[in-house]
This record gives C-alpha cells, sequence and structure tokens, in this order.
C-alpha cells in the first residue's frame, strides 16, 4: 500500500472528519452487477474496520464509498488493504458551497507539511447539474489554487507536483483532500466464488492466494502435511502466511485445510523414480480437488509458474493436472 503526502497517524490538527474510497475494476459492469459488488465492498470495509477496533459506518451513495468516522486516517489504511478499492483518501466534507470548499482547502493547506522546494497542484470535478451549484469546475481550480497558493507559498506544478489537492463537489455534499493511499483495485472478495489453493511455507503460494483475491474468489487454502519430508517449522510458516492473507478478507472464510500427507508420499518414494516429483504433484493436486469437492469450489490452484522449474514445464504441467477434473489456476 502506498501513500502519497501521508502522515503516520491522526493528529489533533487533522481537520479531516471522513474517508472517500473508490473501486476500480467493476466500474464498467451492468448497474445490477456494480451495484451488488459496491455492496459487498462496502460490508468488507465495514468488517475490516470493525476488526481493527475503528468505529465507522460506510455509506454508497452513487460511485464512491463514504466512511463516516471520526478516525480518518487510520480508516484510510485500512480500506486501502482490500481488494476492490482502488483508493482511499482521508477528507474534509462540507456543504457543496464554493465559500465551504475554500476553507476546507485552506484548512487542509495549513495542516499540510510544505518544504520551500514543494510544488502543488489542484484536480476538482463538480459533479451533476449545473443548476446544482453556482461554480464551475474551472471556479474550483483557480479558486482553489488561489488558496493553497496564499497559506503555503508553494509554486505550481500541473505537471509533476509533490502535493495534489482533491477537490470532489457533488450535488449534497463536497469533499477536500490532499492524502491518498492506494489499494489493491481488484473485485470484492466473494463475487467469483471459490476455489481451493495449494498452499506451502514458501513465498509463491500466498502470491497465487493473494492474486486470486483480487479477482474476487475466496481461496481456501490447502496444505498437505508431508510428514516427516516436510517438518513442524514448514507447517507453522504456511498456516501463518494464511492467516496474513486472511486479513485482506475479513468476511470470507479462509481457514486452513490440512490433508495428511506423509503416508502416500512414503509410497511415492518407495514406488517412483524419475516420475517422483510428478507423482506427488499428482497426489496433492488430488487432495486439493478433495477439499475442492467439500467446500463448493469450481477450481483448485497452486503457485508454480510456467517454466519456473523442471516439473513445472508445459508437458509436465499437463501430466499432473490430468489428475484432476477440476480447471488448476497458476500464477502466470
Amino acid at each position: 500500500m502506498n501513500a502519497t503526502n501521508a502522515s503516520d497517524s491522526d493528529g489533533p490538527a487533522d481537520p479531516t472528519n471522513a474517508v472517500l474510497a473508490g473501486h476500480g475494476d467493476f466500474g464498467t459492469k451492468s448497474s445490477g452487477v456494480r451495484s451488488k459488488m459496491a455492496e459487498r465492498l462496502a460490508r468488507d470495509v465495514e468488517a475490516a474496520l470493525d476488526d481493527a477496533g475503528i468505529d465507522a459506518t460506510v455509506e454508497r451513495p452513487w460511485s464512491r464509498l463514504v466512511i463516516r468516522t471520526d478516525r480518518p486516517e487510520a480508516s484510510a489504511r485500512v480500506a486501502a488493504t482490500l481488494p476492490g478499492i482502488a483508493f482511499a483518501r482521508p477528507v474534509v466534507a462540507v456543504d457543496p458551497r464554493l465559500e465551504a470548499i475554500l476553507a476546507a482547502t485552506r484548512r487542509l493547506a495549513g495542516d499540510a507539511a510544505h518544504p520551500e522546494t514543494a510544488t502543488y497542484a489542484v484536480d476538482a470535478d463538480r459533479v451533476g447539474p449545473s443548476s446544482a451549484h453556482d461554480f464551475s469546475t474551472r471556479d474550483l481550480h483557480v479558486e482553489g489554487g488561489r488558496v493553497v497558493g496564499e497559506v503555503t507559498g508553494a509554486a505550481v506544478d500541473l505537471d509533476d507536483p509533490d502535493v495534489t489537492y482533491r477537490i470532489e463537489a457533488r450535488e449534497d455534499e463536497a469533499f477536500v483532500s490532499v492524502r491518498r493511499f492506494e489499494g489493491p483495485v481488484g473485485l470484492p472478495v466473494g463475487t467469483q466464488g471459490r476455489v481451493a489453493v495449494l498452499v506451502s511455507g514458501g513465498l509463491d503460494s500466498p502470491v497465487a492466494m493473494w492474486r486470486l483475491l483480487r479477482r474476487g474468489c475466496v481461496t481456501v487454502p490447502v496444505y498437505v502435511d508431508l510428514g516427516e519430508y516436510g517438518g513442524a517449522d514448514h507447517r507453522a510458516r504456511a498456516l501463518e502466511v494464511c492467516r496474513t492473507v486472511a486479513e485482506r478478507a475479513p468476511r470470507a472464510d479462509l481457514r486452513p485445510r490440512v490433508v495428511d500427507g506423509g503416508a502416500f508420499v512414503e509410497r511415492v518414494v518407495e514406488a517412483t523414480d524419475n516420475t517422483r516429483m510428478l507423482s506427488l504433484r499428482r497426489a496433492m493436486l488430488a487432495a486439493a480437488e478433495g477439499v475442492a469437492e467439500t467446500v463448493g469450489a469450481h477450481s483448485v490452484a497452486t503457485g508454480e509458474a510456467l517454466g519456473q522449474k523442471s516439473s513445472q514445464t508445459g508437458a509436465n504441467l499437463a501430466v499432473t493436472d490430468a489428475a484432476v477434473s477440476r480447471p488448476v489456476h497458476r500464477r502466470c
């Protein structure tokens, strides 16, 4: 998660009183689908804030989520970790009058840290019929820029500013911000069904889980305990990684399913030689498919990547995938 012009914590002088969060990938879908996904995302944000001990309410009046809270920066940081969120901005929410908007801009400019060499720009939009406001988008740019310049003495740079003031004026409310937390974008978790994901103590499988979460899948971790061929530390790392990834999906069941694989590993070792690794991978995929059947998952996934290892060539992956009937997703 990246933050632009963000302080480490909410300070007593911070004038922000809400969070404006935007979503990304489902903005082009039909109105019905978009509404359902936005509602799911709003409930995900509520659950994540509740888990973080933050008292807040989440509204979705139009194409944004509005988080009402007395801890806007902390709330923005939490919201920006969730799949489906494109950005989260701590904002000053005011009446949609030019005087109120400029006063909020002045307060933010006075609160923000502006080194002598810093530059700034104002990015503004006025949304709604022209009759909704007695000012134009150009007025917001011109007057907002004038206010920031008066307060900070900074120079304007419209191409690559150090600080960007964002003004969004709608019919019923206006929002002014100077900090933006980037989110992972993607789709809300749960909108694309379930996938059983083989996990290990390495890096590749949690990356696969995270990528599938971002595409809206509930990822059900499947850890195959290899017995003496694995080890307690191997299992502990895998389960800890699953807990970390699960924090990004507060309303989904991402509890790991552990399969005892020690006995069949021993049989594979005794019965095979050159094909040992492929046989083991086929058995692990079959175990993942067994879990998929019990949890209603439509597919299985691994952290493998085409060509990464000799056992992951296209031909070898075709051999391992033949052990299951469900689609197998991989990182690339």
